[in-house]
């Protein structure tokens, strides 16, 4: 059927707010994807947009994040093929919660930090009520969006600061962003549709993980192409700081210290790619372990650490590189991308074999 591959792309990925999500770079990427790929991993996905991309894309997608709240993105819109959110099911979400006495985190922890506290004990009774939801993906859903929700309630789009209170009751600001000011179920009503909508069967079994990546790729088998967009390491590389609440939230600490002004939770998890003590070490094993996958893309930034001539090197030892980059106007994109900064997309092919003649006669076939 003519223009068959862009069957599924008449479904859109929710526009996310999501320090250095790729959701820019999506048609940049796109056209460095090699033909004949089946099966594609997006090992560091955050916002879940390039997973998305190759579910529009018709190939079987595997994602991952470390992250809980990541993944709940993957569930509700990779893995997921028909399940939506009903009317029906709102009303199991807005109801008053039967055990709201056991849910009580985001009120005692975060009220007056990023809420009021009309916001605290709501978003406590929904959490409450999420498990009632008759399947994982329905639960992925309604994680994805109250967590979007939350994010679009406080300026900057992550909570590494603790401005969003006093910036609503600032009318300028508020001009800029009415969100400030909205309650959060407002805002979950107004982006579910969007949600909702963004549900398709690309008539694939997709996956969405929670592991760290260097766990998970010994793991699997037949992946043609593996996306690796790791944190740029010493460039705003602490994801687990700067969206600690919606981490909390759908985790729900039990075991967690709250600290600071932001009330982040300790400890975190390791990550291995966001300290560098760890990084080099652990670029070093992500390629190792994925030296059965033909195909790798890896962005990157040139503000990061290693280098991208250092990373270019390591890379070097396994595939074929090339490199690609596109320069930054403005420091929008997050993760380091700074004005006058690059995003760097490495391009890594198997390395060509050479030819060892074994015999007389195959020397000679050889020099002719």
């Amino acid at each position: 059927m003519l223009f068959e591959e862009y069957t599924y792309f008449n479904h859109k990925f929710p526009e996310p707010q999501y320090l250095g999500a790729k959701h820019m770079h999506l048609a940049w990427i796109k056209k460095f994807v090699p033909e004949n790929v089946n099966v594609a991993l997006d090992a560091f996905a955050g916002s879940q947009s390039v997973a998305f991309l190759f579910k529009q894309m018709g190939l079987q997608t595997i994602t991952n994040d470390f992250l809980n709240f990541n993944n709940q993105i993957g569930l509700a819109l990779v893995e997921n093929r028909s399940e939506k959110i009903t009317k029906e099911d709102l009303e199991v979400l807005f109801q008053s919660a039967k055990n709201k006495e056991v849910f009580q985190l985001m009120k005692s922890v975060f009220t007056n930090v990023f809420f009021e506290e009309t916001e605290t004990e709501f978003l406590d009774n929904f959490r409450a009520n999420i498990p009632l939801l008759s399947t994982l993906h329905k639960q992925a859903l309604a994680y994805a969006i109250i967590n979007r929700s939350m994010t679009r309630k406080v300026t900057m789009g992550h909570f590494g600061h603790t401005q969003a209170l006093k910036y609503a009751s600032d009318p300028e600001r508020i001009k800029r962003n009415r969100s400030l000011i909205r309650p959060i179920k407002e805002i979950f009503e107004d982006l579910l549709p969007k949600y909702n909508d963004a549900v398709f069967d690309n008539k694939q079994d997709n996956r969405s993980y929670n592991q760290n990546i260097l766990d998970l790729l010994p793991t699997l088998e037949n992946v043609d192409l593996a996306y690796f967009d790791p944190p740029y390491c010493d460039s705003h590389a602490d994801y687990q700081s700067f969206y600690h609440l919606l981490e909390t939230f759908t985790e729900y600490w039990k075991d967690k210290e709250f600290v600071n002004g932001i009330k982040r939770y300790e400890p975190q998890r390791f990550s291995g790619f966001d300290k560098k003590r760890d990084v080099i070490s652990s670029f070093e094993k992500l390629f190792e372990y994925s030296q059965e996958i033909p195909h790798w893309l890896i962005s990157y930034n040139d503000r990061s650490y290693p280098s991208v001539e250092a990373l270019s090197k390591i890379i070097s030892k396994y595939r074929a590189v090339t490199i690609e980059a596109k320069a930054y106007h403005n420091g929008r994109g997050g993760k380091g991308s700074v004005a006058g900064s690059h995003e760097v997309l490495f391009v890594c092919k198997p390395k060509k074999k050479h030819f060892i003649p074994t015999t007389e006669q195959e020397a000679v076939n050889e020099r002719f």
